[in-house]
């Protein structure tokens, strides 16, 4: 079990943490025709509106109310009134996802109190659908801002079924956590399609952030999931929450609806998706279809060719807190080390990371440990490629964001062949590595001297 600790230093030196705000704004992009409010100062959009430009290389809807120093000091009420009439009527949304910034918040801005009022004034916004989640960016971090704007999109949005409703047996809703890809989401819909049920992602960023061309220019939203379906996931059999992250939320929906939940903590490696397929074969009362067994006898082969190339491998590992046991405990299963782990929130999933310490800190913090303890595998987002080019080891990207790579968005990691390929895709990096400092032939053998120098030269 692993002891959760945290830096005591006075700054942050080189950020591994995102905010609240944009990962609540990135969960209402998982919404058809959604537009994300933040409410706070235009430079707080803007830095997440270019993290997701360079991540996903897509258009972004997200909008501000613009705080100015005066407003902020008298309030925000005109701000978000102006903002929402200005959205309303330029670009028709569906859904207005409003999430609050730390300057909102040390003001105190009862955005709740704003939108009753914006409501009772504007007649053409009193049906609009307009979700608030408070998400001040000075505590928490991105997936914990990602966890409370699905919940609350489930308290608001979802609708309180009859007593004498009846339920869809083949109706399973979905809460992925903000550590899955539109890639992995396609590949769960295609799992949970091949066993006869009917999915809902809340959010479904496959739908609107999987790299699609649309027909024609929408400034909101260009996919995912409509208000209307997730005002009638209460008929669902089943919710299925994947990270500790989504806890809440399936909770909330429990509560407000009757459906039951599983949470599985993660879905990548053999031991995770064997419990996952097993609970689809269970609920669906259906055989696992032959393409999974032979999925899963891949997976295992490739384990095994895996196993030379990663275990015993000391992995510094950098990410959210189930991003960090949903690769970790893959890495672990094949004999690899994590000596080095450093995550961004407090989080229940972080005491079973099969690893001595967790440190709640940043990239430094990570640099130093993996140097410190002889690391040889370096994973996180983008920002960790100058710590691997100095550490002189591998660098693996993964999570958000990844800028200098195309194809972010695509990237596979749950299910029997997500696990597969992200196996391979290791053992290519660690065997590249190997190759390029490997001293291949006798003429780059190390000679010692009657002196004790050495030096390359011919064999004798």
């Amino acid at each position: 079990m692993a002891t959760v600790t945290h830096v005591k230093k006075a700054c942050t030196v080189n950020p591994l943490k995102m905010s609240q705000p944009i990962g609540a704004a990135l969960a209402f992009m998982g919404l058809r025709g959604a537009m994300p409010l933040l409410h706070g100062s235009q430079g707080c959009t803007s830095f997440g509106l270019v993290l997701f430009v360079r991540h996903f290389k897509e258009a972004i809807p997200l909008q501000t109310t613009a705080m100015s120093e005066v407003a902020t000091v008298l309030g925000g009420y005109d701000n978000v009134e102006q903002a929402i009439l200005n959205i309303h009527k330029r670009t028709k949304p569906e859904i207005i996802g409003i999430c609050s910034t730390g300057v909102t918040e040390t003001k105190g801005d009862d955005v709740e109190g704003y939108i009753r009022l914006v409501r009772e004034r504007h007649a053409e916004v009193a049906d609009l659908p307009l979700v608030y989640v408070s998400t001040p960016d000075f505590k928490d971090a991105f997936q914990d801002g990602w966890g409370k704007a699905v919940t609350r999109m489930v308290q608001e949005l979802v609708a309180a079924p009859p007593a004498d409703a009846v339920r869809d047996p083949a109706r399973v809703t979905i809460l992925p956590g903000c550590h899955m890809t539109p890639g992995d989401l396609d590949e769960l819909r295609t799992i949970l399609e091949d066993f006869g049920l009917k999915p809902s992602f809340l959010p479904d960023l496959a739908g609107s952030l999987d790299g699609h061309i649309p027909e024609d220019f929408t400034p909101t939203t260009i996919g995912g999931i409509g208000v209307d379906d997730v005002a009638g996931l209460g008929a669902s059999s089943w919710a299925i929450a994947i990270g500790e992250q989504m806890r809440p939320a399936a909770e909330a929906l429990r509560d407000r609806t009757g459906v039951p939940f599983r949470l599985f903590p993660r879905l990548c490696g053999l031991e995770a998706t064997d419990a996952f397929i097993m609970f689809l074969s269970e609920i669906s009362g259906r055989p696992v279809p032959v393409k999974y067994r032979r999925q899963r006898g891949q997976l295992v082969d490739a384990m095994l060719d895996g196993h030379f190339h990663i275990g015993g491998r000391k992995v510094a590992i950098g990410a959210e807190p189930d991003l960090l046991a949903h690769v970790g405990g893959m890495l672990h299963a094949m004999g690899a080390h994590i000596t080095a782990a450093v995550t961004t929130t407090h989080s229940p999933v972080l005491a079973g990371v099969e690893t001595d310490e967790v440190l709640i800190g940043d990239l430094e913090d990570l640099e130093r440990r993996a140097r410190e303890r002889g690391c040889d595998l370096l994973i996180t987002h983008s920002h960790g490629r100058q710590a691997a080019a100095r550490l002189g080891i591998p660098f693996f990207r993964m999570g958000l964001p990844l800028f200098d790579r195309l194809g972010a968005g695509h990237l596979v990691s749950v299910g029997y062949c997500g696990a597969r390929d992200l196996i391979f895709a290791l053992s290519n990096l660690v065997m590249a590595d190997t190759e390029q400092h490997h001293e291949a032939t006798p003429d780059t053998w190390r000679v010692v001297d009657g002196d004790g120098a050495q030096s390359k030269g011919e064999a004798a």
